[in-house]
């Protein structure tokens, strides 16, 4: 899975391999057709439950697309912040100490 790319940009690619229609998949998904494409141009943002489920139809890697899911979700928080990249690392630094105090009890 290419890092780089949105979330939507990645939906769209692995949509179009497969020759899926816009209005296929988004029947699947029970979701408008106008809601998968504005998701897939990353006007809109997926649900995690949607996420899952184009994992399924998409025949992608759920933890893959989860995780790039999620590093959206924080990029969208902290990208206008000046100091949202050092937030980041001080946050990474306390999902380790958090998970070490939970992993002690």
């Amino acid at each position: 899975m290419k890092k780089h790319k949105l979330i939507g940009e990645l939906l769209r690619e692995k949509r179009e391999e497969k020759g899926l229609l816009l209005r296929h998949v988004s029947a699947e998904l029970d979701i408008d057709t106008a809601i998968l494409s504005k998701i897939e141009r990353s006007v809109r943002k997926a649900t995690k439950e949607q996420i899952l489920k184009l994992a399924e139809i998409l025949n992608l890697n759920k933890e893959d697309l989860l995780v790039q899911y999620l590093s959206e979700r924080i990029l969208y928080e902290i990208k206008d912040e000046e100091l949202g990249e050092k937030a980041l690392k001080v946050a990474e630094q306390k999902i380790k100490y958090i998970n070490k105090q939970n992993s002690g009890k």
